[in-house]
């Protein structure tokens, strides 16, 4: 579980951060009253943020910053001085930031940031820019926002990686650069991923307003014109990012079943009906099997529908970890299923299906009453594909028919 550390003199507050912290993250939170008592704090555990208040009793001037700091710690200041200048000299520090202790609305924005923090260690943002102290600088102020950080130096080398990796979110680019520069970049990142898929913000200190607009119209997400502050490109970097977030949650709603997170069937067609054409055209194996849980309304009857869900819940997660990223798992309804292995032998694709279906008559679903539920599947499967997608699932589908004629807890093919 995650620490956080929060060292305030004022105990009424430091309880009152800690309460809504535990209600709104259930993160364990340590409270030190005192520079000493932070040190030992310090000293025993590792923490995920620290908030610390400037104005100590045994260190007025903001020293257990330092101190923090010196440990590697990620600093999230709390101070009621709002002098502008002072808060300047505070940023240049390596902290996450600088809030004021002025109300309830700070402590919520305190709880926002914990939160994105805690998201934003599962994205990895590609920096490109040809300046190696550049490179370092914005490695060193995303990963102290908990960002996974990969850097190269121009644009030919930011397309290597994308090619390689499957998982940057975004990638920030300076414009120029030898090779490929940053706008053609974002031009050639643009012809693979749109921008609900990766996003891309432009860095410059060019001052003609057309390259703005030129990044923008040739498909980055934002432009930061260089110098920039630190609280200005923490808060673009997080907004862009939460955006991504969003699309994909409003994606994946549509593309999802609602009781098991796989894949539904308006999603299927979509990327079956392109996936089909391209893999018969090209000659690609691929299977198509349409899944079935044998007497499911017995399990319902017996155990009731609650317990009749769970059965479905733990037969998708079994379906689910056991085929590839790219692979279709859905679920079309009740306990329909139809499962695509993609570019992969007929033989290879049997032994899939067989494994699976063992899996799943060995495997235990507790009821709602906890009792043991045992279930089998049956599995038919499509490998000689027929003219379109429907004839290829009509033939799944008269293979399953033949699977439960058979005796059921079988696969069926030809």
């Amino acid at each position: 579980m995650n620490r956080i550390l929060i060292i305030e003199d004022n105990k009424t507050l430091a309880k009152l951060i800690a309460k809504k912290i535990y209600a709104a993250l259930n993160f364990e939170v340590d409270l030190a009253y005192s520079f000493s008592e932070a040190k030992l704090f310090l000293k025993r555990y590792t923490y995920f943020v620290t908030l610390l208040d400037l104005n100590l009793p045994d260190a007025p001037n903001g020293e257990v910053v330092d101190y923090a700091l010196e440990k590697n710690n990620h600093v999230i200041v709390l101070s009621g001085n709002i002098d502008k200048n002072f808060r300047k000299s505070m940023l240049k520090k390596n902290i996450i930031d600088y809030v004021n202790k002025s109300g309830v609305n700070d402590i919520n924005y305190i709880i926002q940031s914990l939160k994105r923090l805690k998201k934003n260690q599962a994205h990895t943002v590609l920096v490109v820019d040809d300046s190696m102290v550049l490179r370092k600088q914005l490695k060193g102020m995303l990963e102290n926002l908990f960002y996974q950080v990969i850097t190269v130096a121009h644009g030919e080398e930011a397309l290597g990686m994308l090619a390689t990796r499957s998982d940057i979110s975004l990638v920030i680019t300076d414009y120029n650069m030898p090779v490929i520069d940053g706008l053609e970049l974002t031009r050639e990142i643009r012809k693979t991923y749109n921008k609900n898929e990766l996003s891309i913000i432009a860095l410059s200190s060019n001052e003609d307003d057309e390259i703005t607009a030129m990044f923008l119209k040739s498909g980055a997400n934002d432009y930061i014109k260089k110098p920039f502050s630190k609280e200005e490109f923490s808060c673009r970097i997080n907004n862009t990012i939460e955006a991504l977030e969003n699309i994909h949650i409003i994606t994946n709603h549509s593309n999802r079943d609602f009781l098991t997170g796989l894949y539904n069937k308006r999603y299927f067609y979509e990327d079956m009906n392109n996936y089909f054409l391209e893999a018969t055209q090209n000659g690609e194996s691929f299977a198509i099997a349409m899944i079935n849980i044998d007497n499911f309304k017995k399990i319902n009857d017996k155990y009731g529908h609650d317990s009749g869900d769970k059965v479905i819940v733990n037969l998708s997660e079994i379906l689910r970890s056991n085929t590839n990223q790219n692979d279709i798992v859905a679920r079309f309804r009740g306990d329909e299923f139809y499962i695509v292995l993609k570019n992969i032998s007929n033989e290879n694709a049997m032994n899939v299906f067989e494994r699976l279906r063992k899996e799943i008559a060995k495997s235990i679903t507790i009821s709602e009453k906890g009792e043991e539920i045992h279930f089998t599947i049956s599995i038919g499967v499509c490998i000689n594909h027929e003219d379109t997608l429907d004839d290829s699932m009509n033939h799944a589908d008269m293979m399953l028919f033949k699977a439960k004629q058979n005796g059921r807890n079988l696969v069926a093919f030809e």
